[in-house]
């Protein structure tokens, strides 16, 4: 049980790290892990663990909209998930089914103008969970606020394969050249892909891993990554805070890197241009010893 003392430390930790926040992410990819580990804990049914992550999964979106977040992705099923048994899987399109329709008519969803679209093998799920995702789609499809991703049968290692897959036929049958394979037409073959790269990838549940999402937009960007031990139906705002806090600190250690090794490469040239200087002049006007540039002369920061 938490003690008042313990909520307001809490409660006066959240404000601080709020306070300190100068930059967001503008894509923010959530794996939502431990629902059924929660349940257990509580002694519940573990379809009750998602319907409690469902829940953070409402105060998560409107966490991002407050912070200024451009783009939200949440891996809410995997091309994994298909090998749980049936009874709980019918729960879970239950549950996404619900929800779809749930957000597609929230006057919050509305005001803020959240457009919300899937992305995955859409033809892998029930007709009626692809229905309630056409619903959410078409309502919102106007909108340019947050843009909301809801990775359904998604699968990153397949993806990408089936990516090189098209490039190689498309190869083979003549109707791209090799020279012009390049990240541009990978990234146009994608099927699922966001708007945006990813900048920061939060886990919850303990587990330090990936999970192969969204390799091509978050590996490749080298977005950061927040491990965090609470199970989903736990996540709180602080932890979320926290994710952010660590996206700023790895964004300001790759500009002082970037920093350091632009200032090494501009003295590293203008030493060599003295040195080349020097020799010109000296092969150039050898009668006149006074045109020697000196090379041993500092280099002047910028």
């Amino acid at each position: 049980m938490t003690t008042p003392l313990r909520r307001v430390a809490t409660s006066l930790y959240e404000r601080l790290l709020a306070h300190g926040i100068e930059a967001t992410p503008s894509h923010v990819a959530v794996i939502q892990d431990g629902n059924r580990r929660y349940a257990r804990e509580q002694g519940d049914d573990e379809t009750q663990g998602h319907h409690a992550g469902a829940e953070t999964t409402e105060s998560v979106l409107r966490w991002c909209r407050d912070l200024g977040v451009e783009e939200l992705t949440l891996y809410a099923f995997s091309t994994e998930n298909f090998e749980r048994p049936d009874e709980e899987l019918e729960s879970l399109f239950d549950l996404i089914e619900t929800k779809l329709y749930e957000f597609a008519d929230s006057d919050e969803i509305h005001a803020d103008e959240v457009r919300i679209r899937a992305i995955g093998e859409m033809e892998e799920l029930p007709p009626r969970v692809r229905e309630a995702v056409r619903y959410a789609h078409d309502r919102t499809a106007s909108y340019d606020g947050l843009q909301l991703n809801i990775a359904l049968a998604y699968g990153g290692r397949a993806e990408l394969l089936g990516a090189a897959r098209e490039v190689a036929r498309d190869v083979q049958a003549g109707a791209l050249a090799t020279e012009d394979i390049d990240a541009a037409e990978l990234n146009r073959r994608l099927t699922t892909q966001p708007t945006r790269d990813v900048d920061l990838i939060i886990r919850t549940g303990g587990d330090e891993r990936t999970s192969n999402f969204l390799p091509w937009h978050a590996n490749g960007n080298e977005a950061a990554v927040f491990f965090c031990t609470p199970f989903w139906p736990e996540f709180r705002r602080i932890d979320f805070l926290r994710a952010i806090r660590t996206y700023e600190s790895r964004e300001a250690s790759w500009r002082t890197t970037r920093t350091q090794r632009a200032r090494t490469l501009v003295e590293s040239l203008r030493d060599s241009e003295l040195r080349e200087a020097n020799r010109v002049l000296r092969v150039g006007d050898q009668e006149d010893p006074e045109l020697d540039v000196d090379t041993d002369v500092e280099p002047t920061a910028d």
